[in-house]
């Protein structure tokens, strides 16, 4: 039977490593941790699951302290985490299976918790592969990524992530991305995590020269980033009023984005503010906005997407609940009101109780 380790690189990880290595436990036979400086109590908790422990200093090089790490281990796959995942779903069945079903490296899902600007919690998904034979290593400073000739397929494991909730990330990550663009001025994908971490900072104005460099450079297809890194645009010129500028990329990605739950959401996002923003001149788009919610429900959620979870479900529901709503349309209001709440959404909640 194949040895499988669990290998980690942290930092001042008190607040998360418990849960994470708690969780992760019965997935792996042995724990290789390696620490790049920790002040807290994060190496004591890692003794305390036995683990294996090394040191590195740090050099604001993520794949050179990943690859140090991966070198600790002499198991025959490593499962590889950061110390804010949890996993919510699989076993070490899934993997050994997973293993002996042929030459690939695994990727886990991913359930990405962000605030959004109203303070509402949401979650995104996204594959990210963590799971490769001994040998393997990554390049990349931030953001870095295993470097492997094995194709890569979705594991049946699910984690849970919360480490964009916390402060302070968004700046380290951005800082080590800017160095790495003077090497990669072209680089579409190192253009696309300096925008998005901008973004999620909220630094639209900022956020906003990296995009349209992004979209000039990013292929049409095969990158696995390219429709992330479009929506989130589209948002980010939702946030600067450039409505025109939205409107053009719009209508430029329909072919490419059309069946994409995220692109419509989005496109019916812009369409009300646009409107709320100036009746007269984009009342024309208005039909468009229950158009694209409908479209949501009928592509429906597809992990594979990697999207916001509830765009293609609860969230689009709620969204044509408010649309009937505001039109007088009170019960096919709450018609998809029920189809909220009955995936648990509590903003849909609250409405059928007011109504």
């Amino acid at each position: 039977m194949k040895k499988i380790g669990l290998v980690m690189i942290v930092r001042n990880e008190g607040r998360s490593l418990e849960k994470c290595l708690s969780s992760a436990a019965g997935l792996v036979d042995e724990i290789f941790i390696t620490d790049t400086g920790s002040t807290d109590a994060t190496i004591e908790i890692a003794r305390s699951h036995q683990a294996h422990i090394s040191e590195f200093e740090w050099g604001g090089d993520f794949a050179a302290a990943r690859n140090y790490a991966l070198d600790q281990s002499d198991c025959d796959w490593n499962l590889i985490l950061d110390a804010d995942e949890y996993l919510i779903r699989g076993t070490k069945k899934d993997i050994l299976d997973f293993i002996e079903s042929g030459d690939r490296v695994g990727a886990i899902e991913r359930h990405d918790s962000y605030r959004e600007a109203n303070g509402e919690v949401s979650q995104s998904c996204i594959y990210v592969t963590r799971l490769v034979p001994r040998g393997t290593y990554y390049e990349g400073k931030v953001h870095e990524q295993i470097i492997s000739e094995l194709p890569i397929a979705p594991l049946t494991l699910v984690f849970e992530h919360d480490g964009y909730l916390q402060e302070g990330k968004g700046q380290r990550n951005l800082e080590i991305l800017l160095e790495e663009l003077k090497e990669k001025p072209d680089d579409s994908y190192v253009l696309y995590q300096i925008a998005r971490t901008l973004w999620i900072m909220k630094e639209f104005a900022q956020a906003d020269q990296y995009f349209e460099k992004f979209y000039r450079f990013v292929p049409e297809s095969g990158t696995g980033y390219r429709e992330s890194g479009v929506i989130s645009y589209i948002y980010n010129l939702l946030e600067l009023k450039k409505y025109e500028e939205g409107f053009r990329i719009i209508k430029e990605e329909k072919r490419r984005l059309g069946g994409y739950a995220d692109y419509h959401f989005a496109c019916g996002t812009f369409y009300t503010q646009a409107i709320f923003s100036d009746v007269q001149r984009y009342i024309n788009y208005l039909p468009e906005i229950e158009l694209s919610y409908r479209r949501c429900l009928e592509i429906g959620e597809i992990p594979e997407h990697e999207g916001v979870l509830g765009n293609g479900s609860f969230k689009a529901a709620y969204n044509l609940g408010v649309w009937f709503e505001v039109n007088g349309k009170t019960r096919e209001a709450l018609q998809y009101y029920k189809m909220s709440a009955d995936d648990g959404y509590q903003p849909a909640k609250d409405r059928i109780c007011k109504i």
